[in-house]
């Protein structure tokens, strides 16, 4: 297992701060000629905040394989005279859904409709806020921008957007050869974001994931990124120096790829929408707090992630792992969460998924943890380690 996530599994810190850094200075200059940009519509339009958020696996040290993919929240701001209004959207799409509500200050006025028209849909007789409608402004938004950006930035890189339907556009990053040090293309996912307020995001859902006709217009899943980060941060202060929590998982997340080199579809989709990196971060969270944190020192590593393992079996079994963040109750309070968050209803992130794919994914979830030995040598040709697209 140390093997397998030294030559396979660990970036190197060298590499991925020099990516990182690159990345931030690329956004940053797209995300302030954008909304230089978007300040010029007038009051009645959707612009950026001017600052970005960075979230994911490569800003939370347990990023795997290759550091050329990011996620960047992208915040942007409502008419002044707007607010967001969320509310869980019952029986609407799949548990832990939200649609957003506009409250205007003054009440709806006529100057209120433009914006209406532009960027919301009916539902239930009221105006919501479409994600399909902001998501589509955006990615056009972004690429009116690119042309000054590239202008500025031919010296150091070349960069271009790409835009699938219904999901957050990707900007291309080719540093030029006598930049910097490490010459690698990266993606960078950028997501459009409508703040709430105390480091809470809604963010499109994407149209995988809700079934019906209103998913891609009315439907916002919540980003609760700052408060991971947050609790992330508590649990290095508390557990040992060498803990090896984010190394199990990250050792989790290399044998699930792995293993879906020998798996046939459909069930190999199903494998990885089952074991997403949300499902198995989520799965380490609630593991971490059920026990003393000492027990994570690096000595214990196959213990632990056999821990891990077996907790996920359980819970694929029960059919039931609850959002770490929705409705609960026994975060630490060192970590603090919005009332928002707190007050939330309990969502079951297996809900979405029948009982005999989860009970297949438990049982093929022990089989790869017994085989490991087997499945890293066999799968570890560079034939096998091409990046695995993320969902």
């Amino acid at each position: 297992l140390e093997r397998f996530h030294a030559r396979q599994l660990r970036v190197s810190p060298h590499v991925l701060g020099h990516s990182k850094a690159h990345v931030g200075r690329v956004v940053a200059e797209l995300v302030r000629a954008a909304k230089a940009q978007g300040l010029q519509p007038g009051p009645l339009a959707l612009s950026l905040r001017g600052d970005f958020v960075r979230i994911g696996s490569a800003y939370e040290q347990h990023k795997v394989r290759s550091p050329d993919c990011f996620d960047i929240l992208v915040p942007l701001r409502l008419p002044q005279h707007l607010e967001p209004q969320p509310r869980c959207a019952d029986g609407l799409g799949p548990c832990g859904a939200f649609v957003c509500g506009l409250r205007a200050r003054d009440g709806w006025t006529r100057r209120c409709r433009p914006f209406a028209e532009g960027f919301c849909v009916e539902l239930q007789g009221r105006s919501h806020l479409s994600s399909g409608l902001v998501l589509r402004w955006f990615q056009g938004h972004l690429q009116r921008c690119l042309g000054a950006v590239r202008y500025r930035l031919q010296e150091r890189c070349r960069v271009s957007l790409s835009a699938c339907p219904g999901h957050p556009p990707t900007l291309h990053i080719l540093p030029c050869s006598d930049y910097v040090c490490c010459h690698i293309s990266m993606a960078v996912r950028l997501i459009p974001a409508i703040p709430l307020g105390d480091a809470l995001y809604l963010t499109a859902l994407p149209p995988e994931g809700p079934h019906g006709s209103l998913a891609p217009e009315a439907l916002w899943g919540l980003n609760a990124s700052r408060q991971e980060q947050r609790l992330l941060g508590w649990l290095k202060e508390q557990a040992p120096a060498a803990s090896c929590h984010l190394k199990c998982l990250q050792i989790l997340k290399g044998l699930r790829d792995l293993r879906r080199h020998g798996l046939e579809e459909p069930f190999c989709s199903q494998w990885g929408r089952v074991l997403s990196s949300y499902i198995l971060k989520t799965a380490l969270f609630s593991l971490l707090l059920q026990g003393p944190l000492e027990a994570w020192d690096e000595r214990f590593l196959e213990e632990r992630l056999e821990d891990l393992v077996l907790y996920l079996r359980d819970c694929l079994r029960k059919q039931v792992l609850m959002d770490f963040f929705l409705g609960n109750t026994s975060i630490p309070e060192a970590v603090a969460l919005p009332r928002f968050l707190k007050e939330a209803a309990p969502v079951n992130l297996l809900a979405a998924f029948d009982g005999p794919t989860l009970d297949l994914v438990a049982f093929q979830l022990i089989s790869t943890w017994i085989q490991a030995p087997h499945i890293i040598r066999m799968y570890s040709s560079p034939r096998y380690l091409r990046p695995v697209p993320a969902p």
